[in-house]
């Protein structure tokens, strides 16, 4: 079973007395462990997207379902249970939290979380988290803040955030967008290391060559529409030459 199912998938947005369409009749399927690029011009619909996934919003028509269940059936007391256990969340602008240090913000998803109480939850987390920052280099910059850091160790701390509650997805809009082109491939290769390793489903909306370069599922969307879906290598090649041109 796909971990993400869209079918015939419609969002529409009111404007004043006319609609955005920015999406229109999308479906496609995304099985788990997938490295997946959503790729396409400004406008196209990516974000939209990835809020639908993300269960950040439901479709207007057509079904969205994580991990089997259908989001838009939920109540929002499921939905939001859904996204804390099931998704992470990666963004170009690292929302991070200024006032707590690298290994604060890295926990602060799973004190966040239902359960039997906060002390237990740190408990068991200690060792989840410690291993978190190790695994993104940056066991010795535990105790900075973000303003102490560089973009692409921000940017390691957010992805190390995104994995803390274990989730089955991670959603990363433009991750590479405000990072040099060296320090945005050095993050990518991190990503793949942890898709290969905790075999986490990634999805990614992006305009960088070097992120569909290396995915195994590729899905082109223009005008809100789904032009190519392919998990094979020729897609890859032929976005790559086109970026090139």
């Amino acid at each position: 079973m796909a971990i993400v199912s869209l079918q015939n998938v419609w969002k529409t947005y009111p404007m004043g007395k006319t609609e955005v369409h920015a999406v229109n009749g999308v479906s496609f399927e995304i099985e788990k462990g997938d490295f997946v690029s959503i790729v396409g011009p400004s406008g196209s619909g990516k974000s939209t997207i990835l809020n639908l996934i993300g269960c950040i919003d439901v479709p207007t028509s057509g079904t969205v379902c994580i991990d089997g269940r259908e989001t838009g059936a939920l109540s929002e007391r499921e939905t939001t249970q859904l996204r804390h256990a099931t998704i992470g969340f990666i963004f170009q602008s690292f929302n991070l939290l200024p006032v707590l240090n690298v290994y604060e913000n890295v926990e602060f998803p799973v004190l966040l979380g239902k359960g039997d109480g906060l002390r237990k939850r740190r408990a068991e987390a200690r060792d989840h988290i410690d291993h978190l920052i190790e695994s993104v280099g940056l066991s010795q910059w535990r105790r900075h803040r973000p303003n102490e850091l560089s973009g692409g160790q921000r940017q390691r701390v957010a992805i190390a955030r995104a994995l803390a509650t274990q989730p089955q997805i991670v959603l990363a809009d433009e991750p590479t967008a405000n990072l040099d082109s060296s320090t945005g491939q050095e993050i990518i290769e991190l990503m793949k290391r942890i898709n290969h390793e905790l075999h986490t489903t990634f999805i990614f909306s992006t305009h960088d060559r070097e992120i569909f370069s290396i995915a195994d599922h590729i899905i082109r969307l223009k005008d809100g529409t789904v032009l190519e879906n392919e998990r094979s290598g020729g897609l890859r090649k032929r976005l790559k030459a086109a970026v090139e041109r």
